[in-house]
């Protein structure tokens, strides 16, 4: 039977002579971080004063223990080496590797002594590469379109820049013996009510004569085949079969499945998976609005509430399983049904994975290309065959995966960056997003959904960022228009949008310590990555706010509020228009440091004011207020299973809380449908001074008592600059588990920022709006000493114009 030990133990590294203890999985930055070597890069300016590393040569070494006997062949198997290496035994070369994504297998078989990992400097292989293809066109002005390593190592807009090297995935030794499975390729289907597993089995061998079997175990059935030459197949279907559904729709089962590869009835090699049952398809055909692009998992059409997910750490071997499922947790707490696993980054560990498996959430996975011109040149070709091939088998029984997407805007950047000029029939990627990529999935993973790119058209017969047509992403809004410019375009699927703003005040404490902060304190700058960031901000707070001159605390509250105002914006206009726009996927639900973002939770795990309104927009219900050609309607979006009916009360009111005008309307919406009600007249809000206000049987919201039901949608006509509030008045009290707000008057966007409590307090609810009379309780945990004038002092929401 194969022995796998592991080899994560008794390495160092080697720094200026001396060696340092060193942890595997792991990299360079945080081994020297751990031995006090360097500072932490995520606190000040820290990053500046560790850039030198990512410019070096590092050595891991440690003994390769000999072969233990009563095996033929010893492996040793590294499941990630970033990024290229030169790897020794003895001081006589075992290999070179030159990708990140890749896992690396060495016959050591007799070899035994010291044991070196050589990593060269990512910049130095990138210039190498550059020199012999030549110059590519990208994003940024450092050079990761030159190698195969997470791109963003290399900085982003939200990213610092701190190029890793290390052993970053498991390593071990492999002894077997006769023969070992090489690769198992599950096709899982969905035919006539049967579930079916097709186990597609390549197998190395020591003796080619050995007669060799392969057993395959699902859902208590059991199938045999021979080993032809060096393949099986052996198919077992499963009656009855219970799907799996994304979350909101049904429920998740896992079946497990084994495979054995046997030797005259004695087992050589194990292989266990879990699979769920389910079909998924992707319309992409022609109607009367352009070009389509909906998902379909078991038949069900998807309105998909996505967000876009970057690396959890800019050092990604400190990711551990719990911390994916914490943060994916998040997500479906926010009513999200699909991530995707964004170009720039990884093709994430098997933890990932399998938490979005049990948790219903739908994977788009990226292949790691991302706003650059890539060479299709060797020696970067073969490796973008050699990863794919391996990542396509690996991530297949994973039911989560739902659609492969050949790169992040490279055919927009090749369109419109002025990359075509530049590169004068140089190669540019094309060649492996049109060609290779989708080779290679129709090839090994039939079952699934491939698109040549985000944003992409179809065909270059449309542009590739038509809103009409396939993708699109957004980003005129936020680098140059209002979020109001979100309402007047209706997108077929909008795969990125966002709206920055800063972290958490405890999260910017932890990361600037002793600074006093303000949007353009140096700590403040340096954790701002984007291109005129601050200058974003700034206007698009002028655009809706006074702004607050010399307060920090105030200006760090409202460009929250307008981070969450933009994405909703957004959101509700565009489920609005369901089916004709199939899906919305936030950029970003997650950070990789203490940055100024678009994220929704920040570096340190917390929850901006965007988390807890995309709880209320990607809730199976919504209820929004929305102007349309013909005047004011109230929309209805039910996402759920169960058709929506019930009265509706309008109130058109003034500021001061009195109710100029009432009507009363009733609600009847199919499951999966979007439905309009004319708001009558009479009930348009005139001018500033006035709003509308919607509420309709639901989920829980602020209302008259603390067990108020309902949803509510609000229309202000005018921005925040012009409305006349009120002075704000309420009431705070303790309860257990929070604090309870009771309005005197209208109170818009009041917020508790729970972190200013203690840096680990939790709030479980984020911007609420009360009129006169209503209250809401705030649940607050991890708040070690509750005090009702802490909480007052922790409570913000909109003001009178000074």
């Amino acid at each position: 039977m194969l022995e796998a030990s592991p080899l994560d133990e008794g390495w160092t590294l080697r720094h200026e002579g001396e060696p340092l203890p060193a942890s595997v999985p792991g990299c360079v930055h945080t081994d020297l971080l751990a031995a006090g070597v360097v500072p932490d890069p995520f606190v000040g300016t820290g990053e500046d004063e560790v850039a030198w590393v990512g410019r070096r040569e590092w050595t891991y070494e440690r003994e390769l223990p000999a072969a233990l006997s009563g095996h033929e062949q010893t492996d040793l198997v590294f499941d990630g080496l970033d990024t290229v290496a030169e790897i020794t035994v003895d001081g006589r070369p075992l290999g070179r590797v030159r990708n990140m994504h890749r896992s690396y297998r060495f016959d050591v078989t007799g070899l035994e002594g010291p044991l070196a990992v050589r990593f060269i400097s990512a910049y130095a292989e990138a210039e190498a590469v550059r020199g012999t293809v030549g110059d590519r066109p990208a994003a940024y002005a450092e050079p990761y379109q030159y190698l195969r390593k997470m791109a963003c190592s290399f900085g982003w807009d939200w990213g610092p820049t701190l190029v890793t090297a290390g052993i970053w995935r498991p390593v071990r030794l492999e002894r077997w013996s006769t023969a070992r499975l090489a690769r198992v390729r599950p096709l899982v289907s969905v035919e006539q009510g049967f579930g079916v597993v097709e186990l597609r089995v390549d197998v190395e061998r020591t003796r080619v004569e050995a007669a060799l079997t392969v057993e395959a175990r699902v859902g208590g059935l059991r199938a045999r085949a021979e080993v032809s030459g060096s393949t099986a197949t052996v198919r077992i279907e499963v009656p009855d079969a219970r799907l799996w559904w994304p979350r909101g729709y049904g429920e998740q089962p896992l079946y497990e499945v084994e495979l054995t590869l046997l030797h005259g009835g004695a087992p050589l090699d194990v292989w266990r998976r879990r699979v769920g049952f389910r079909t998924v398809g992707l319309d992409t055909s022609a109607d009367a609005h352009g070009t389509g692009f909906t998902l379909v998992v078991n038949g069900e059409r998807l309105f998909a509430r996505g967000v876009n997910w970057i690396p959890d750490d800019v050092f990604p071997s400190r990711v551990t399983r719990e911390r994916y499922r914490a943060r994916l947790e998040q997500a479906a707490g926010a009513g999200v049904d699909l991530v995707r696993v964004w170009g720039g980054g990884l093709y994430e560990s098997e933890d990932f994975y399998d938490a979005c498996d049990e948790l219903g959430l739908l994977v788009w996975q990226d292949f790691p290309f991302a706003c650059a011109a890539y060479p299709e040149e060797q020696p970067l070709r073969g490796e973008v065959e050699a990863e794919a091939r391996e990542n396509v088998v690996r991530l297949m029984p994973h039911p989560s995966l739902v659609l492969w997407n050949g790169n992040n805007e490279n055919l927009w950047g090749f369109r419109d960056w002025g990359w075509e000029e530049r590169l004068a029939g140089d190669s540019w990627g094309e060649g492996y997003y049109l060609g290779v990529l989708p080779r290679v999935v129709a090839e090994l993973d039939p079952t699934r959904p491939y698109t040549p790119g985000s944003p992409w058209s179809g065909s270059w017969e449309h542009h590739p960022n038509d809103p009409a047509h396939g993708t699109h992403h957004s980003w005129e809004v936020w680098n140059r228009r209002d979020y109001t410019e979100y309402l007047r375009e209706v997108p077929r699927f909008v795969a990125e949008f966002g709206w920055q703003a800063p972290p958490a005040h405890a999260t910017l404490r932890r990361a600037l310590p002793g600074e006093e902060l303000a949007p353009d304190s140096p700590g403040m700058l340096h954790h701002q990555k984007a291109e005129d960031g601050n200058g974003k901000l700034a206007r698009g707070l002028a655009r809706r706010f006074a702004v607050p001159e010399g307060d920090f605390d105030r200006w760090h509250y409202l460009t929250q509020v307008t981070q969450a105002r933009a994405v909703a914006a957004g959101v509700e206009h565009w489920r609005s228009h369901w089916p004709v726009c199939a899906g919305t996927i936030v950029w970003q639900l997650n950070d990789c440091w203490p940055v100024t973002s678009w994220a929704a939770i920040d570096g340190d795990g917390r929850e901006k004011p965007l988390y807890h309104e995309l709880r209320r927009l990607y809730a199976d219900r919504l209820l929004t207020l929305r102007a349309r050609d013909h005047g004011l309607v109230l929309a209805a979006v039910n996402q759920s299973r169960e058709p929506w009916t019930g009265a509706v009360s309008l109130r058109r009111m003034s500021v001061e809380g009195a109710v100029i005008e009432a009507a009363e309307l009733e609600l009847a919406v199919g499951a999966r449908a979007v439905g309009e009600l004319p708001v009558p007249p009479g009930l348009e809000p005139a001018g500033a001074k006035e709003f509308l206000v919607a509420d309709a049987p639901g989920s829980p919201r602020p209302g008259g008592s603390a067990a108020g039901e309902g949803l509510r949608a609000l229309h202000f006509p005018a921005a925040d600059r012009d409305i006349p509030y009120p002075r704000p008045r309420f009431e705070v009290s303790l309860v257990p588990g929070g604090v309870t707000v009771t309005a005197g008057t209208l109170v818009r966007d009041l917020l508790l920022q729970a972190d200013r409590l203690g840096p680990t307090a939790r709030a479980d609810r984020g911007l609420v709006t009360l009129l006169p009379g209503e209250r809401v309780t705030i649940g607050v945990r991890g708040w070690e000493t509750p005090d009702a004038a802490a909480a007052r002092a922790a409570l913000y929401c909109q003001e009178p114009a000074r």
